[in-house]
């Protein structure tokens, strides 16, 4: 065998004892890493994330190579989802657009988006209500319930209100369902100094970051998921937003960093001027 593929026997026998390349081996080492930055994404990292996972935590491979491993080995993130419009009952009341789609104010507790999704369970729908801070992006407040009326969007305002305490007004974005038109709902929003705005009739883009949120969510949570009873979805669900997304999960919009991380920087800014 050695003198028909012209061999050195020497050469031969370390192929025996190591057949893969120094390059291959590290590849495989990188492989491991590679997956543990993915899953613990959700499978909503690309490259670009899982580079940067990477080198934070010390590696100094390039992003090509990243890419590379990544294709060869069929991780790609988990891009889009589609969304199943949750009907309301009839509308008490709407807002004007105030937002007008400035998703990028200058300072955090301007302006928040609002927005209701649902989690498959055995025992039936599980609803989640958010409101995200526009600034960071950061999840300031949530709730679940397996009813979707005006309570379940009222405990997650009131949730980003207890741990905000914002002293000027704060816009409240949402779209016009008829749990962000009612009268306790607008009551609430009067009562602690915050604004309503609304998207256009059938307009998604007027909340698109809310959708953007989801969007992550899907793909984290609930995608080709049923959970076999609420409890179990919102532990899932508290993991997702308190133990992934708002301290860890990467944003363009943040310059590659996560929510908290760019909340610290900005707070951080203001103490050293």
């Amino acid at each position: 065998m050695c003198r028909v593929f012209k061999l050195h026997r020497s050469g031969f026998y370390a192929w025996l004892d190591k057949p893969l390349s120094d390059h291959a081996i590290e590849d495989q080492r990188l492989l491991k890493r590679i997956k543990e930055f993915y899953i613990a994404s959700g499978g909503t990292y690309g490259s670009p994330w899982i580079h940067r996972d990477l080198r934070d935590a010390g590696e100094a491979c390039s992003v090509h190579r990243v890419a590379r491993i990544m294709r060869e080995n069929k991780l790609k993130a988990q891009i889009g989802y589609k969304r199943r419009y949750i009907k309301g009952g009839k509308l008490a009341s709407v807002a004007d657009n105030v937002l007008d789609r400035n998703f990028n104010p200058d300072i955090p507790n301007l302006a928040r988006v609002s927005d209701i999704t649902y989690v498959r369970t055995h025992e039936g729908f599980l609803y989640v209500a958010t409101v995200l801070d526009l600034f960071s992006r950061r999840i300031v407040g949530w709730s679940m319930d397996k009813n979707i009326d005006r309570h379940l969007v009222i405990r997650a305002l009131m949730m980003a209100v207890w741990k905000r305490q914002p002293k000027e007004t704060v816009l409240v974005h949402s779209d016009q369902g008829s749990q962000y038109g009612s009268a306790d709902y607008l009551a609430f929003l009067r009562a602690n100094n915050l604004k309503p705005s609304m998207s256009r009739r059938g307009n998604c883009h007027d909340n698109a970051v809310a959708e953007s949120f989801f969007a992550t969510f899907k793909k984290r949570v609930t995608q080709r998921k049923i959970y076999s009873t609420r409890s179990d979805a919102k532990t899932e669900i508290f993991n997702f937003i308190e133990m992934f997304y708002n301290p860890i999960k990467r944003h363009s919009y943040t310059g590659g960093i996560s929510p908290v991380k760019f909340e610290e920087n900005y707070f951080s800014k203001l103490e050293n001027v």
